[in-house]
């Protein structure tokens, strides 16, 4: 797997001329190391090497730089499913429905991946409401240009064109598919399974993907 924690870059001092994203990178750490509680406007500017006031150029207020990070969260989260579906899997071609049930799978598996490595920015990167089947926000998107509930989506839509998934059943799976993994990702970071060794979470993981797949058709 590859690291998701390589995917959000880091800085601790602020370089002449970009403020924003030094004050960006501080939350990201604050971020990962504490959860969106963490996320303080004025540590940011601590850790930046600026005085305050100077934050808010770029930031009004805490909240301002909570968005900011989440976005970068979701971002992160997108390329960590992204690197599971580009993952080499000892076959150069997939007829329709298994290149449709990796993809699903692998969505699935770098979202349950990455909400174990990165505990801290999984959770920033849903403390805060929204619809993520809302208008796409390039700042919350993969190297694909896809958030993750749009990746989601694209392998629904692709279990869908290889007869897996009813038509008729393709309006509102990405939700269930969804709140079935991301439930049990709270389980396993916050929850009763918090204690579970990591082999055993895998294969809950693994077998719930079983479910997800064999309850959408």
């Amino acid at each position: 797997m590859t690291s998701s924690t390589e995917t959000l870059p880091k800085r601790s001092t602020y370089r002449h001329g970009d403020l924003r994203q030094a004050l960006l990178d501080a939350g990201i750490e604050l971020a990962r190391a504490g959860g969106p509680e963490a996320v303080v406007l004025r540590e940011a500017t601590r850790r930046a090497g600026v005085v305050p006031n100077a934050a808010y150029r770029h930031f009004a207020s805490r909240e301002d730089l909570l968005q900011a990070v989440r976005s970068a969260a979701l971002s992160a989260l997108a390329r960590a499913m992204e690197a599971e579906l580009k993952a080499p899997s000892g076959k150069a071609k997939r007829a329709a429905p298994e290149a449709a049930r990796h993809a699903l799978r692998a969505v699935g598996t770098g979202y349950m991946r990455f909400a174990l490595a990165e505990r801290g920015l999984f959770r920033t990167a849903f403390s805060v409401p929204g619809d993520p089947g809302v208008a796409a926000d390039p700042a919350k998107a993969g190297d694909t240009g896809l958030n993750p509930f749009e990746l989601l989506g694209a392998a629904l839509d692709q279990m869908v064109a290889a007869g897996l998934l009813p038509a008729r059943k393709r309006p509102d799976a990405a939700y269930l598919a969804w709140s079935a993994v991301h439930g049990l990702a709270l389980l396993v970071i916050d929850g009763p399974l918090r204690e579970m060794g990591a082999a055993q979470t895998r294969t809950l993981g693994q077998r719930l993907l079983d479910m997800v797949e064999q309850g959408l058709a």
